[in-house]
Order: C-alpha cells, then structure tokens, then sequence
C-alpha cells in the first residue's frame, strides 16, 4: 500500500464537512515521511499506525459533536418534502400539458413513483452517500454514526424505517427524551444527527 492510498482509505472514513479534515491528512503524511525519512520501510510505519477506519474513528473521538436541534431538524425535513411536492407538481404539470397522450401517461406513473418512493429513496441515497440532504445542507446539520463516522448503506436504511412503517412521528418524539437528541431509529442504526459549521 502507498501513501497516498492509506490516506485516501482514512479520509474516506471521515465525513467531509469534520474539522482540521485536511489538517489531518498532511499532519499524518508528514509523520509517515518523517519515518521513511529515518529509514524505517512504509509497511512498518503502516502497519504502526494500524487500520484506516480505526484511526480515523481515534480522530473523530476527539472531536466534539452537537447534536442537532429538534427545530432545525424539523425545518430540514419540511424542505426535503417541500422539493418532493415540487417535483411532483412539475411532473403532474407536464403530464397534464402534453399533448401526447403517452408521454402523458409516462410522466403519471412517474410523479406517482416519485410521490410514493422518492421521499425515503432520495433520503436513503443522499445520507449515505454525502450525508445530508438538501434540507440538512442548508440547516447545516450531518448524519453520522455514533462514532462520527460517515453512515452506512445499511445504516441509512435503517433510518428510514419509520417512514416505510408510517409510525415517524412515534419515532421523531424520541428525539425530545434522548440524551443526544436521536430518534428511536437512529438508535437502533447506531447514527445521529449533529450540526456542522457551515462556514467552513
């Protein structure tokens, strides 16, 4: 393994928006040159400094995390579903001016799609892969796993439970008793929800 790609494999294991994030990339490139400097062959010096994913969860354990308001949360939430409506009232508009009867129909059954599965599909998708959604980039709040890790798949699915179940707002009250303000399902997926500084 070189550097670059030991790096890489830990900076992988940090969200994009934690703090010093590239701090702690040249801080770690520079301790690794400075042993191969010394003479002491890369695979040692890796090997020392042990797995990716666990050195980057020692980072984040060092790093304070403020959950994210249950106000904030709901206003995120409320703008993921207003561009939800959006989208569907696009698409029902266009169907409804086409003047061809099939695209008509085409553009139905995908605003009905869109309708009934875009909401938690889109979450799923968009807090996995950048964990946020449009709502929580602009609140300025992350979805991370307890540790401060960026979320699984798995994990991201299991978040949405409640809304494929109906029983969300059951689970959302959780997050008012919660000592990290996190929902029953967050609990059970192991992830929360904290505020990030949108300035960086």
């Amino acid at each position: 393994m070189t550097t670059d790609l030991f790096l890489a494999q830990v900076l992988a294991h940090l969200p994009p928006t934690t703090p010093r994030r590239q701090q702690i990339a040249i801080e770690l490139r520079g301790h690794i040159e400075e042993r191969l400097a010394g003479g002491q062959p890369l695979d040692e010096i890796l090997g020392q400094l042990g797995d990716p994913a666990a050195l980057a969860e020692s980072y984040l354990s060092g790093l304070p995390l403020e959950p994210a308001g249950f106000g904030s949360r709901l206003v995120a939430k409320l703008t993921d579903l207003l561009v939800l409506v959006l989208v569907v009232g696009v698409l029902a508009a266009l169907a409804w001016l086409s003047p061809r009867e099939g695209l008509a129909l085409i553009l139905v059954v995908v605003a009905i799609a869109v309708a009934g599965f875009g909401f938690v599909g889109y979450t799923i998708w968009a807090e996995w892969r950048t964990g946020q959604t449009l709502g929580k980039r602009r609140q300025g709040l992350l979805v991370v796993q307890e540790s401060g890790a960026p979320i699984t798949l798995g994990q991201s699915f299991v978040r949405q439970l409640s809304l494929l179940f109906q029983i969300f707002w059951i689970d959302a009250m959780f997050a008012l008793f919660t000592e990290r303000r996190q929902r029953a399902f967050e609990l059970l997926s192991k992830t929360r929800v904290v505020r990030i500084d949108t300035e960086r």
